[in-house]
């Protein structure tokens, strides 16, 4: 007896395919909720949501933050955590200034310095977490402390660089052509961005072509989808997890530097809760705090949703901080929600086999 499967075998039908994976589904998810989102903007507001300049300047006024999240992302699809990105952020502009106007300082020297403070802490803080196993939540608010409270030693008043040869590279604009907008007097004016956000999208790139199609970069997810396993498969978890708080020092270091770039100034206030804004970029963008899911790529676009609820926040006339951080909140659990949801649907085999265990919560929490 011939069997279906030999008689049919060479004849061309639908190939079977494989389901996507959790973090290829959240970042559609996160990708489609910026375009709507956008949208929405563009067709209720107008106004500023039609100028590309503006749209250009998320990036502008954000590359710094973009260059902080990359570091994240690669701690957090660990199950890992730094929250010392803004102090870092921070000394390193202050320290820059110092160097650069006190010190006679050259700009290659000053992004020298920028890159050590930043691998400095990774460093430090990737041997306390990865061979020692403590808390990184705790070693990295540590680090956090440690680099705002050195930021007053280095200059307990706000500088601003006034180097001529970094002033002269902090005013390069790329303007991009067939891009931009008619001002009042109707002449065309050009979209700019600035070196930042080259070398911000540039290691974004970098980034998502690691943790795609390197041995790194599946490692790191191994690692954060179980340990255990992990070491099973012959994985050095405490090196890999060493190297993910390595990188997220140096993308520190390169972020404060980006930031100086962008403002100019060394200032203790420098980057205050960018790295509460990065870890909300990474949840909105579908990297999961238990780790073992996350793109670097749906953590840009989860800055670039927070960003865009701000813009939409203040265009409505809410210009209170305050309303901010609602929306932040709101959004935050939003998108947990979402994921949680999402992610059991899958995990039941569909919403149909979900739906029961649901209605059992229902019947608990009411009880």
């Amino acid at each position: 007896m011939i069997s279906n499967r030999g008689l049919f075998a060479g004849i061309p039908g639908k190939k079977h395919r494989e389901p996507i994976s959790n973090t290829a589904l959240l970042l559609r998810i996160t990708i489609c909720t910026f375009i709507c989102m956008y949208a929405f903007a563009m067709l209720v507001w107008g106004g500023g949501f039609l100028n590309p300049q503006q749209f250009l300047d998320i990036f502008n006024n954000n590359a710094f933050l973009i260059v902080i999240c990359c570091g994240l992302t690669l701690v957090m699809i660990t199950a890992g955590i730094d929250i010392s990105g803004g102090g870092v952020t921070a000394l390193v502009t202050m320290t820059c200034v110092v160097y650069l106007d006190d010190h006679g300082g050259s700009l290659i020297g000053s992004i020298a310095l920028a890159l050590g403070i930043g691998l400095a802490f990774g460093l430090i803080q990737g041997v306390l977490i990865a061979y020692l196993d403590i808390q990184p939540f705790i070693v990295t608010l540590a680090g956090m402390f440690f680099a705002k409270g050195m930021v007053t030693i280095v200059s307990a008043v706000p500088r601003t660089a006034a180097q001529e040869t970094f002033v002269a590279l902090k005013q390069i604009f790329i303007e991009i052509p067939g891009v931009g907008y008619y001002g009042k007097t109707g002449n065309f004016i050009h979209a700019k961005i600035e070196p930042g956000v080259i070398v911000a999208l540039a290691i974004v790139l970098i980034i998502a072509v690691v943790l795609k199609w390197t041995r790194f970069g599946r490692n790191l997810y191994a690692i954060g989808g179980h340990t255990h396993s992990a070491l099973m498969l012959g994985i050095n978890v405490n090196r890999t997890k060493f190297y993910a708080y390595l990188l997220s020092g140096l993308f520190s270091g390169i972020g404060g530097y980006v930031y100086l770039l962008h403002t100019g100034a060394g200032d203790a206030a420098n980057a205050t809760q960018a790295e509460i804004q990065a870890i909300a970029s990474a949840i909105i963008g579908g990297t999961l705090l238990t780790g073992g899911v996350g793109s670097i790529i749906g953590t840009l676009f989860g800055m670039m949703i927070l960003k865009t609820i701000t813009s939409i926040v203040v265009t409505s006339g809410l210009r209170e901080p305050y309303w901010q951080s609602i929306t932040t909140g709101l959004m935050l659990c939003f998108f947990i929600l979402l994921q949680s949801v999402v992610l059991t649907i899958r995990e039941k085999g569909g919403f149909k086999q979900a739906l029961p265990e649901w209605m059992k919560l229902k019947g608990k929490i009411s009880i």
